[in-house]
């Protein structure tokens, strides 16, 4: 175990018998994940009843933010998000405890840890998950309906972001860069005339709804994680980030997440009383296309300046042409087909 790994371990040893019932020990302190924002750790808590061992998992916010951190709700709401969408029916893990200052280790909260598939290489390939493929694009439609019917009063203050104000945002983060993108300026032409009208009554979003932020087991959906990107905006912003497909994993043929059809989201959509507008949908995939291919330049630049010397971050970087060949396929699909 590192220094980090011993420092966060005796933290939550402190906080064992808040976390669980009659906690005793913390043990399998494990970094599952971190970037420049935020980390994501996975530790056991012995208990003296049942269950012996309750698996956790600890979200905090790590020593820097990166510029791709902007725009995020921050863990504190974040918690607060995920409650309310546990009262609304939404599959999550619950919430165990908020941190506080004394608790030594930033912000951040701990939640129970659900056993599952996170990764979309293995969601759309994996034979055991064959079964949960069938039902799983409807699941996510049925999940995105009752995230938007939640009620915005009851919840943490949350920026607002239309199409327009998205489509700035995304402007503004394009010409940071100094890229020349003759596509990605094209895309941003095509969005400006076509940019549907703001909702006259924005809805909870939870601002990343994909395959990579899902758990999935053989019965499908089993929880919805990384809420950072929440906000109040259309509702069609979730199904067409969905589509995307950059999240199909090579399984182009099945636009939601690599594993359904559309028609199988809008299904779940409507079931659980949500109305589809396949215009809206469109044009919200067409700009999540955009802000993926963005994000990549970003790391692109971010690597050639010297700021991030991560492998990773300059290979993520190249795929900013695939971003423009998905852009090409949405906006001119017969010049390429």
């Amino acid at each position: 175990m590192d220094d980090e790994a011993e420092l966060i371990a005796a933290a939550l040893q402190r906080l064992a018998d808040r976390l669980v019932p009659d906690g005793l020990a913390v043990g399998r302190v494990q970094r599952l994940s971190g970037g420049a924002s935020q980390q994501t750790w996975a530790f056991d808590v012995a208990t003296a009843g049942a269950p012996r061992v309750q698996p956790l998992v600890l979200r905090r916010a790590a020593d820097a933010a990166g510029t791709r951190a902007q725009g995020t709700a921050g863990l504190q709401t974040e918690a607060q998000l995920i409650e309310a969408a546990h009262a609304g029916g939404v599959p999550v893990p619950r919430v165990r405890h908020v941190l506080q200052p004394a608790d030594g280790l930033g912000e951040g909260f701990v939640m129970e840890r659900i056993e599952g598939e996170t990764l979309g290489r293995r969601i759309v390939r994996d034979a055991r998950l064959a079964g949960a493929r069938e039902l799983l694009a409807h699941q996510c439609g049925a999940a995105m309906a009752r995230i938007h019917r939640l009620p915005v009063r009851g919840l943490p203050a949350l920026r607002t972001a239309g199409a327009r104000a998205e489509l700035d945002f995304q402007i503004g983060l394009h010409r940071s860069h100094g890229t020349a993108r003759p596509v990605f300026e094209w895309a941003l032409r095509w969005l400006h005339v076509h940019a549907p009208a703001d909702v006259a009554a924005p809805v909870l979003v939870h601002g990343d709804f994909r395959n990579g932020n899902l758990m999935v087991g053989e019965e499908g959906l089993r929880a919805v994680l990384d809420w950072e990107l929440a906000h109040l905006g259309d509702p069609m912003e979730d199904l067409g980030w969905m589509c995307v497909r950059s999240w199909r994993f090579g399984q182009g043929a099945l636009p939601v997440g690599g594993f359904g059809t559309r028609a199988q989201l809008f299904a779940g959509y409507a079931a659980e009383g949500g109305q589809v507008d396949a215009q809206r949908v469109h044009w919200w995939e067409v700009l999540g296309t955009l802000k993926w291919g963005i994000v990549c330049e970003a790391m692109a630049a971010a690597w050639l300046s010297g700021r991030e010397r991560d492998v990773e971050k300059a290979a993520i970087g190249r795929r900013a042409s695939e971003a423009e060949s998905d852009l090409l396929a949405l906006l001119a699909p017969e010049e390429i087909s």
